[in-house]
């Protein structure tokens, strides 16, 4: 019988265990220290300078806002504490965690208060309304009832309103030119609503009246001596509001005309009546006013407003026409 074989050197188990050193690694390993290095003094004012820094720190508008925020989130998620007084007090009148406040068996109570909706922005508290509104007659309603079948406006309707307001805007100064015009001319004649002339000292204003009532004046250029004594009438209701306080009621002004002793309440002032034929002539559109006040001037005073000048005869020779296009 042969004998066994030894089995070679390379076929035996290595004896090293797994966590022996390898002396022939070219690795350094740096000495772990339980103990920290000593803070030197270029490390300590570094670090002074950077708390200096984090105290002087003073926060931005927007950091400011978004911690608010923040906080108020926080402060809105979390439950009423057991602790507080406003939870004690519900206690004691019967409230549990969990629970609601009220009758019960109300199905509709709540177990939670209203969730607070923070308004964020500069708008009015109506102007969300506002918004959705004007959104609804845009779109449309689910039910396709308003807002559906309106037509927007298009850019060039936009414009086209926009001249008519425009238009309308410049003949009404027109109309107002014209009427001053028609004062100037028929001023004498009728006298000044006001009574007296403005190149007038103080004794004329005083001594001369109005020689016809506001409703004899021409409806054409009656609404310029209705809107003249009404801010009169404003201006020295705003002199005697200031002036009411320091006035004695025993003390009597020889030099006081009837304006001032109807503002002090010792003559009844006459109240205002309504005009029919003016509110009339109000209502036509600016262009059919101006009209009206065109001819009238042309044909009573041989005026031509667009011209601005008076002819001397009612041919009016060398004048374009009667409207402004006609004169360029």
């Amino acid at each position: 019988m042969a004998p066994s074989k030894m089995p070679p050197d390379h076929d035996k188990p290595s004896l090293k265990g797994d966590n022996e050193d390898d002396y022939m690694s070219m690795a350094i390993l740096e000495p772990t220290s339980t103990f920290s290095q000593p803070e030197t003094s270029a490390q300590r004012r570094a670090r002074k300078k950077r708390e200096a820094e984090a105290r002087a720190h003073q926060p931005s508008k927007a950091e400011l806002a978004r911690q608010a925020e923040l906080n108020r989130d926080e402060a809105l998620s979390t439950s009423l504490p057991t602790t507080s007084k406003g939870y004690q007090m519900m206690a004691k009148l019967g409230f549990k965690a969990g629970t609601t406040l009220g009758k019960e068996g109300n199905e509709y109570a709540r177990t939670e208060p209203l969730g607070v909706v923070v308004k964020e922005g500069r708008s009015g508290v109506g102007m969300e309304g506002e918004k959705k509104r004007k959104f609804r007659e845009e779109v449309g309603d689910a039910d396709g009832v308003e807002g559906a079948n309106k037509k927007r406006e298009t850019e060039v309707e936009f414009r086209e309103r926009q001249g008519r307001e425009r238009e309308e805007k410049r003949l009404e100064g027109l109309c107002w030119g014209a009427m001053k015009v028609l004062e100037g001319f028929e001023g004498d004649e009728c006298g000044r609503a006001n009574g007296h002339n403005e190149d007038e000292g103080e004794e004329g204003k005083k001594a001369k009246n109005p020689t016809k009532p506001t409703k004899q004046i021409n409806v054409l250029w009656r609404g310029l001596v209705r809107d003249r004594q009404e801010k009169e009438r404003e201006r020295r209701a705003r002199y005697d509001l200031h002036q009411s306080l320091s006035r004695n009621a025993a003390y009597d002004d020889p030099d006081e005309d009837k304006q001032d002793r109807q503002a002090w309440g010792d003559e009844e002032e006459d109240v205002e009546e309504e005009d029919p034929e003016l509110e009339e002539f109000n209502a036509l559109e600016p262009a059919e006013r101006l009209r009206r006040m065109v001819e009238y001037l042309r044909e009573k005073w041989m005026y031509c407003f667009w011209c601005k000048f008076r002819y001397p005869d009612e041919a009016m020779e060398g004048c374009p026409g009667l409207t402004e296009d006609e004169h360029g």
